[in-house]
């Protein structure tokens, strides 16, 4: 199962996947050049989104598919600082309205 932790610190935000650096995964899609941002919506937390997505699911597409919604849904609504398991990921993605991933 994978860890994912996002943190605001002195020298801007730190988001990991099991202590790794979080690949933007802008070669998807690019919605900013501002890098990785939450607890709004907007084009930052949406690259964040499709980023946490991308590395979780394994499929661009369906990552793609449900970035709006997961994004509007989880990481607009992160705290400073926050981690998420894979399994907290699923469960999300189960809540999202239309369940755009299964």
């Amino acid at each position: 199962m994978k860890h994912y932790i996002g943190d605001r610190t002195i020298d801007g935000v730190k988001v990991t996947v099991d202590g790794a650096p979080l690949d933007p995964a802008t070669g998807v899609a690019e919605y900013t050049k501002n890098g990785f941002e939450w607890s709004y919506e907007g084009p930052e937390p949406r690259q964040l989104a499709l980023a946490l997505l991308v590395d979780h699911l394994g499929d661009q597409n369906a990552a793609k598919a449900a970035v709006e919604g997961f994004m509007q849904a989880v990481v607009a609504n992160f705290g400073n600082e926050w981690e998420m398991t894979s399994d907290d990921i699923d469960l999300a993605l189960t809540a999202l309205p239309g369940k755009a991933v299964a």
